[in-house]
């Protein structure tokens, strides 16, 4: 959705792109930024919303300044209600963090539309190696913190992801869900494989908080146990 082009009127048009560009702009005066920001909020419009989000994507001293700011066009952009859905989705689609517009989402939207919002998200990326999984990172911890039924299918399997972080966030998350025993042989193949030793003991953690046992292979998982813990009679694991 093209900013400037959607604009009816011509001067309305090039008003919009002054304020947008002053309130994007780090280097202008923290009085002319603030009154951009604010004429852009007293528009109440998609295009505004758009126009509002790139402060996000950056930070001014000092820090009151900048969390001033953020506020008024956080609350600006919620009052636009659903139609500021549209363009804050596009900017969580390719946003650094992530935070700001789910924070937006969850206010206009609700939880468990945004939970939607992220599974669409989470299903454009994949396993393999990237250079910076950041927002694959961010997806998945969020997503530990939010119960849906479909939250375990679609972490399950970053369990194999290549990197590290991305893998303990992914187990933190298939287990946080209410009932995730279908990820469970899932869980297990990743601990009997996995190197990392806080991946292995999140996943023994979550097995004990939830009384799970271990099956047909205590003698994969006891070999692999880290310092500290044990498997019960029932092949349930637990802390030293």
């Amino acid at each position: 959705m093209a900013l400037f082009g959607l604009f009816g009127k011509k001067s309305d048009s090039a008003q919009l792109k002054k304020w947008a560009e002053r309130a994007q702009n780090r280097r202008a005066q923290a009085v002319d930024r603030w009154e951009a920001i604010q004429a852009l909020v007293n528009t109440r419009s998609p295009e505004a919303v758009e126009a509002l989000l790139p402060r996000f994507t950056f930070y001014v001293d000092p820090s009151i300044t900048d969390q001033d700011e953020k506020d008024l066009a956080f609350d600006g952009i919620v009052s636009v209600g659903e139609a500021a859905i549209e363009p804050v989705v596009a900017f969580l689609q390719k946003a650094d963090s992530i935070s700001w517009p789910l924070k937006m989402l969850d206010r206009i939207l609700g939880s468990e539309a945004v939970v939607e919002k992220l599974l669409e998200l989470l299903a454009r990326m994949d396993t393999e190696y990237e250079r910076d999984p950041q927002r694959k990172i961010q997806v998945l911890a969020t997503l530990e913190e939010r119960t849906d039924p479909k939250i375990g299918d679609a972490a399950v399997r970053f369990l194999q992801d290549s990197n590290e972080t991305v893998r303990f966030h992914a187990a933190g998350a298939v287990l946080a869900q209410g009932d995730p025993s279908q990820q469970k042989p899932a869980l297990l193949k990743c601990f009997c494989s996995e190197a990392s030793v806080r991946v292995r003991n999140r996943i023994l953690d979550g097995f004990a908080a939830k009384g799970w046992d271990v099956g047909e292979m205590t003698a994969e998982v006891q070999s692999r146990l880290p310092a500290g813990y044990s498997l019960d009679r029932q092949g349930v694991p637990r802390r030293a």
